[in-house]
């Protein structure tokens, strides 16, 4: 059995007392959750700096009030404070207007630079372009450069102590058996292809891409139907399933090889859903991974997909991913761990299986029929049907959205590995019997219950907060 002493993870809180903090991608889904947790845990911060991608700081300040502060996620914050939550945020949160893509994220405000450069003293990079079938230029820009700049951000921060790097367990590739929390190392590939994989020749040929389609005055369209297939193109080349998990691999690899001396954690989550407990459960934003599958279920566009029954679809809840990276962060600070790379993941412990949503789903919207736009409650007839075989028995219109959609997803919906996520479980013992620990700072997946999480949480949720906000 593992062992540490307990006293060294006695209080979360004072770990982040007084730090300042950058957040990159701020206004994404796992980097809000993150911000409302720190601000909520531990209101004595000396300063947030929360990058977003806008062409000023004005702009950047209108899209954290906006798309951050305003949502129901930060009711729990706002009650606490009541009047003065505006002069807390406008006190400890600093909106940054920047571009990871670019070198020092093309901060123009020369005083702010140098005041981040001071006083940063921790990194969580989340900013990423989470299609999976981005315009390859755009996704290395963000996905693989962006970690390059980061880096080299946080080489010139004087108080530097750690980067918490965001990447994604699907970095692995098409896995089977049991996928073990270790780096990707420089020029690896996934296809045992001879030649290494060199990050430099994919930014020329996305270059001369470019170049290319510049010269055949090719519209604004064309470029990105063709850059996205690129993508995907180079991304099957070298072994990944697609653009988005490839270029995530080779952001590890450059933060992997290029970290020097810096303390770096990399936290690899799976399918991301909804809140399992806080601030409040069910809390979600956008249709995001499984739930394009219940919402298009749900609203009857979809009786059948691809999959297999006994498939575990590795989903894990946004506040647990938060709890294990906050617990990394304090863990690595004492240095208790030499383990760098962590999955987020549930299914080594908790699995659930295809059969599980299939039977959930069918069970929830029979009895709570999805509302459409014009008050009609939406019947569902029957469980979603599965096919493993091929793409071709799915009752699809060719061409459209969803088979479209359906390739995109068919390497994730029927993915045979299981994520090991010892690392993980060495950080989960270490903060057993620490006093509220369990209950304030839970990221462990044996603690949900599958059904009734679905049933009572995250469907309802989905239904409140992103299904029903698209309309």
């Amino acid at each position: 059995m593992y062992t540490m002493p307990m006293m060294e993870l006695r209080n979360v809180s004072d770990f982040f007392k007084g730090k300042t903090i950058l957040v990159t991608g701020a206004t994404g889904f796992l980097a809000k959750v993150f911000v409302e947790k720190i601000l909520r845990v531990q209101p004595d911060i000396k300063k947030l700096y929360l990058l977003v991608r806008a062409s000023d700081p004005y702009l950047a300040t209108q899209r954290l009030h906006n798309e951050i502060f305003k949502k129901d996620l930060f009711r729990v914050v706002q009650d606490k404070w009541g009047a003065d939550f505006g002069s807390f945020i406008c006190n400890k949160v600093v909106a940054v207007a920047g571009d990871v893509s670019r070198d020092m994220f093309g901060l123009i405000d020369v005083k702010l630079s140098q005041e981040m450069l001071d006083d940063i003293n921790i990194i969580v990079h989340s900013a990423a372009s989470t299609n999976l079938d981005e315009r390859f230029d755009v996704a290395m820009g963000t996905n693989t450069m962006g970690a390059f700049n980061v880096l080299n951000f946080a080489k010139s921060c004087r108080k530097i102590e750690i980067i918490l790097h965001v990447s994604t367990a699907y970095v692995c590739g098409p896995g089977e058996g049991l996928v073990a929390e270790e780096p990707i190392h420089m020029g690896q590939t996934l296809n045992n292809s001879p030649r290494l994989l060199d990050i430099n020749l994919e930014k020329h040929l996305i270059k001369e891409k470019l170049s290319e389609l510049h010269a055949q005055n090719a519209n604004e369209e064309t470029i990105t139907k063709t850059m996205k297939e690129f993508g995907m193109i180079r991304a099957n080349l070298h072994g990944w399933q697609d653009t988005y998990s490839f270029t995530k691999a080779m952001g590890e690899m450059i933060m992997g090889n290029m970290k020097d001396n810096l303390h770096l954690i990399v936290t690899r989550p799976t399918m991301i859903v909804g809140t399992h407990s806080e601030p409040f459960p069910g809390w979600i934003e956008e249709v995001r991974t499984i739930d394009f599958l219940i919402a298009a279920y749900c609203k009857g566009t979809l009786t059948s997909f691809v999959g297999h029954s006994e498939i575990v679809l590795d989903t894990i809840p946004v506040d647990m991913v938060v709890n294990s990276m906050i617990i990394a962060l304090l863990a690595h600070s004492k240095n208790l761990f030499k383990n760098w790379i962590y999955h987020s993941a549930s299914s080594l412990r908790n699995p659930f299986k295809y059969s599980d949503l299939q039977d959930i789903m069918y069970s929830y919207f029979t009895k709570n029929p999805w509302v459409d736009q014009y008050g009609k409650p939406v019947v569902v007839t029957k469980k979603l049907t599965l096919y493993s075989t091929s793409m071709d028995q799915l009752p699809l219109n060719k061409g459209s959205k969803l088979e479209r959609i359906s390739d995109l997803y068919k390497p994730y919906f029927l993915f045979q590995g299981i994520f090991d996520d010892k690392n993980a479980e060495k950080l989960r013992i270490a903060t057993k019997g620490v006093p509220g620990m369990n209950k304030e700072f839970n990221f462990d997946p044996k603690a949900i219950n599958w059904k009734d999480y679905m049933m009572n949480i995250h469907f309802p949720g989905l239904v409140k907060y992103s299904i029903r906000s698209k309309m």
